[in-house]
């Protein structure tokens, strides 16, 4: 055994046994306590109607940097997700509240389209991905975490961007900071200043 495991196993002899953090048990531990928001659901809408309690009805409302928009089309949006699976992972979002995508206006679902691929050619002149996952998750049983307001996910990816940590852990490793993924992404989408 190493001085250091050797000295981390002597200073957990008499630790409380409840307390896993000072029980030497060989595992490394990566700290992501704002996740926990996500977890109690603190910015999950209560139900799926309109207005003040849906986060994509509201963040339009709020300044741009406040509320992680990285640019505004006459129909849709696009926001960067609050609880990423990559950085630059956006939402492309109808102004308009609606759960389905066989609801939207052929203008909407223009526009939706447009910013999708702007919001790809930006990301890829940003971070360089290798590839892109774009989709919705229409209704809670398929995966949508906010299900009564429509959005597209825009998700960049890269060789070997999953590793252990989502399958045994539940834990995504990202390595910036979400005001500064916006800056970068809003400062290089055409036609806008950050």
């Amino acid at each position: 055994m190493s001085d250091v495991g050797q000295e981390a196993e002597e200073s957990a002899v008499g630790a409380d046994p409840l307390d896993p953090a000072g029980v030497a048990d060989g595992f490394e531990r990566l700290w992501t306590p704002h996740r926990m928001r996500y977890i109690q659901g603190a910015d999950h809408p209560v139900d799926d109607s309109p207005g003040q309690g849906c986060p994509f009805c509201h963040a339009p409302e709020r300044e741009d940097e406040e509320a992680l928009l990285v640019a505004r089309g006459e129909h849709a949006y696009v926001v960067l997700n609050l609880y990423p699976y990559n950085p630059g992972h956006l939402l492309v979002c109808p102004y308009r509240h609606i759960a389905e995508y066989t609801e939207l206006t052929p203008a909407e679902s223009g526009e939706m389209a447009s910013l999708t691929q702007e919001a790809m050619r930006t990301v890829r002149s940003v971070s360089q991905p290798r590839g892109f996952n774009v989709g919705m998750n229409i209704g809670a049983v398929a995966g949508a975490g906010i299900a009564g307001h429509l959005h597209q996910h825009v998700v960049p990816r890269w060789s070997n961007d999953a590793n252990f940590l989502p399958i045994i852990a539940r834990t995504k490793a990202l390595p910036e900071l979400l005001g500064e993924t916006r800056r970068r992404i809003a400062a290089a989408w055409p036609g806008r200043t950050a």
